[in-house]
Formats: structure tokens, C-alpha cells, sequence
């Protein structure tokens, strides 16, 4: 096998797939190196029999098989990957999630089966409140165990790179313990956490009926905290009725801004409150859930260049019996993510193969468009998209492989894992579906 004349060094090769979806703006074609909009989402850049090599955890060379190996030369051991009748893509973004907590609420499943709502368990003390009290609990430590066999999972589901909110904690300490276990798991666990700030996740109960202190307790006391130990890079904020309003979403959002936190908002997940409006101008990175988000929120987003983060799963596991317009976001123009949402009492799921089932089956999206949403456009949505979430040169080397011959089948069999390898940074961390102990 001729392996090389230009020099380009490989320690890793994945070679022969029968689709290798790049996801790589085409400048010859307009495309920019931004998240995809538009009809662009069904544009996957798809590269039949192709090839990937990487060296020292970054991507040096893509193209098909023949060209890519002559181009590079292997190193001594280099790692060769067969993906023969298999697809490569991407490894898959989620950019929200809440993974951090103690305790489980599948009490909620019955009282939801009962008729209570969303908003009637967490004003009787249970939903994130329940959650709270457990996570108050807990110790760091076992935070961060729980926390690594949550990371395991998504990583065998194809997740390489992952946003974790705070918000189970709802004090100055307790916030802070969350924080430093987001950083710790970032440090232990082979997949990329990008950390977010949610103190105004609720109203804990030692602030029952003053809402408003509550919110200046996160900006006063949480946020300046949070700051001075550099333990997250966005602010997110629940703007829902019965929780934050407008207004207090806008003034917490731009007290994390002023201490060099982005904003993202939970918005319009049970009412259009303005949310989507409001995400637009403060220049939110991402508005997230959305279902009932507002033509006016919806244009406002797009003109803004705010990513919208939708949630299948939420809507799924609570019986809503809607879910967020995706195609008005992607006709109107705005860049959209998909993500999962796992918390304990919501969606407590952490596959992105399953959300993508979802967005499929509820949401009526093209398979083209649901790989879009869960891999380049949600990187931009946690401002990495110069980093990952498409196979360019200079990128990080995160790819899945999925066994399955073309992109149409990836949600096409709800609850099965079809993941049969992932690669962090340029080494096989997944292996027939199961983690590498290294």
C-alpha cells in the first residue's frame, strides 16, 4: 500500500467509508464558516469512500481514500481505522444539558400521568426543587462520579463534546460546588465540557415568595463569585412564567455579561413570555427550548444570528404534544442546534441518537438537517465551531462512526445505539460501542 511522499504525518487514519460526512464549507459554493442556515443545513459535504488523518489530536488531511493516502506518510503505530460500508461524521455537540445533580424524580412520571403540570410539581416543592435538596446533599465527590458515568454513556452514544449548566445548587456555595465539579469532570473525562452558569435555574425555598431578592442575590452575590474563580464562560437564566420574568432575565443576563459571561436563555418553553424577543436583543449566543416561541421572537433570532437550541426529548418525555416549529427557525433563517436536555426529571436521556430520533419523528426534520443541528451548527452554539462540530484540517479529530451505509438510517431506529466507534482529539476512545479503558 503506497502510503506517503508529501510528508504529512498521520498517527491516525480512518479510511474506505461509505460516506464520510464533512460538514465543511465550500467556498466555490458561498459557504461560510458559520453554522448552517437555511437550505445549507441539507448540505453535508459528504465525501463517498473517503478517508480522515490526524496527527497529535488535530485533523491534517481529508479527501477520498486514494488522494489522502498519498498525501501522508503513518507514523510508526499509527491507528488504521476500516470504516468499509460504515459512515463518519462528526462527533455529536450537545449544547445543553443539565448533568450535574444527585437524586431522581420518576415519582414525576406518575403525577404527569395524573395531570399535574410541569409548573404544578415545582410549586408544590418537587421538579428542580426536588433535585435541589438532593444535590445540596451530595458531596463533590460523588457529584463527580455520577457525573463520569453520565459522561461515559453520552460518549458511547457518539457525544464529544459537551455544555453542562449549574442550578441544582440555588446558594453561593452551593452554585460554587457545582462549578468546580463541571471544571473537575472537564479534567477527568475525555469529552470537552463548556460550562454555564444557571443560578436563576428557580427560587429555592429559603427565598419562597421573594423572587425578587432572589435575583439580587444572583447578581450581587453568585455571579461576582462565579467570576472571581473563573468557573464558567456563559450565563443562562430560566425566563418562564411562575419562575423569571423578562425583565429579571434581562438584568441578571446583563450583570453576567458585564462580568464577561454570555448570555443564553431558557425561553418560551411553556408560554410565549418574549423570550425569543429577548434573546435577540441582548444578542444571546443561543435561546433554548422554544416551543412556544413567537413569529416576531422568531425573525428577531435570526436577524440577530442567535442559535435556537431545540429540545425534542423535553417535549417528548413531559407529553406535550407539540414541539418547538423547527422549520419556521430554519425558514426564517436562524441557525439551529438539537440537544438533550438531560436533567433527572425532563429528559432524562443521554443520547444524542435519541433526541435525533425525536427530531425526526416529531419534528419532521430531514436526516440531512437533524446531523446539521447536532454536530456543526450546535459547535457554534457553544462558540466552538472553530474547534469541532465538522472534519476540516486543523480541527480537533472528533469523529463517530456509525454503523450504518448512509446518513439516512442514523435516526432511523429509535432507542438503538448504532455507534460502533468514537475518536476524541485522534484516539479511539469507543470500541464496538463501549468505552476504551485507558
Amino acid at each position: 500500500m503506497n502510503r506517503g511522499g508529501s510528508g504529512i504525518r498521520a498517527d491516525l487514519l480512518v479510511e474506505n467509508a461509505s460516506e464520510l460526512i464533512t460538514l465543511a464549507a465550500d467556498p466555490s459554493k458561498g459557504g461560510a464558516a458559520g453554522p448552517r442556515i437555511g437550505s445549507s443545513m441539507r448540505d453535508l459535504s459528504i465525501i463517498s469512500g473517503g478517508s480522515v488523518a490526524a496527527f497529535n489530536g488535530r485533523i491534517v488531511a481529508v479527501g477520498e481514500t486514494h488522494e489522502v493516502r498519498r498525501r501522508v506518510e503513518p507514523v510508526p503505530d499509527a491507528e488504521v481505522i476500516d470504516a468499509t460500508g460504515m459512515v463518519v461524521l462528526p462527533g455529536f455537540v450537545d449544547s445543553h444539558t443539565h448533568l450535574v445533580f444527585a437524586g431522581s424524580r420518576e415519582k414525576e412520571f406518575i403525577q404527569r400521568a395524573e395531570g399535574k403540570t410541569y409548573l404544578q410539581i415545582l410549586s408544590a416543592g418537587g421538579g428542580i426543587l426536588s433535585t435541589v435538596r438532593a444535590t445540596r446533599n451530595a458531596t463533590h465527590s460523588h457529584l463527580v462520579d455520577l457525573g463520569l458515568a453520565y459522561l461515559d454513556t453520552m460518549m458511547c452514544h457518539g457525544t464529544t463534546t459537551v455544555e453542562i449548566k449549574s442550578g441544582y445548587g440555588l446558594s453561593v456555595d452551593e452554585e460554587l460546588k457545582t462549578l468546580r465539579v463541571i471544571r473537575e469532570l472537564d479534567k477527568l473525562h475525555p469529552i470537552d465540557v463548556v460550562s454555564t452558569f444557571m443560578g436563576a435555574h428557580a427560587v429555592p425555598p429559603e427565598f419562597a415568595g421573594d423572587t425578587e431578592g432572589y435575583v439580587r442575590h444572583v447578581i450581587d452575590d453568585m455571579l461576582p463569585a462565579v467570576k472571581e474563580e473563573g468557573l464558567a464562560e456563559f450565563c443562562d437564566v430560566f425566563c418562564e412564567e411562575g419562575v423569571f420574568s423578562v425583565r429579571q432575565s434581562r438584568r441578571i443576563l446583563e450583570a453576567g455579561l458585564a462580568l464577561g459571561l454570555l448570555p443564553r436563555i431558557h425561553a418560551d418553553e411553556m408560554a410565549s413570555l418574549g423570550g425569543a424577543e429577548l434573546a435577540a436583543e441582548i444578542r444571546a449566543v443561543s435561546a433554548e427550548h422554544l416551543l412556544y416561541a413567537s413569529e416576531e421572537g422568531i425573525r428577531k433570532m435570526a436577524e440577530a444570528g442567535v442559535t435556537a437550541t431545540l429540545l425534542p426529548a423535553t417535549s417528548f418525555t413531559l407529553g406535550l404534544g407539540r414541539y418547538a416549529d423547527a422549520r419556521a427557525f430554519i425558514s426564517a433563517g436562524c441557525p439551529v442546534a438539537l440537544a438533550t436536555d438531560f436533567n433527572p426529571g425532563t429528559s432524562p436521556t443521554l443520547s444524542m441518537q435519541f433526541v435525533m430520533n425525536v427530531a425526526a419523528l416529531g419534528m419532521k426534520l430531514h436526516p440531512a438537517e437533524i446531523i446539521c443541528a447536532s454536530t456543526i451548527n450546535a459547535a457554534h452554539g457553544l462558540m466552538r465551531g472553530n474547534q469541532v462540530g465538522s472534519l476540516e484540517i486543523g480541527k480537533l479529530a472528533d469523529m463517530v462512526v456509525i454503523d450504518a451505509d448512509t446518513h439516512l438510517k442514523i435516526p432511523y431506529k429509535p432507542g438503538t445505539n448504532i455507534v460502533d466507534k468514537v475518536i476524541k482529539e485522534g484516539r479511539l476512545v469507543v470500541s464496538e460501542g463501549r468505552r476504551i479503558v485507558s
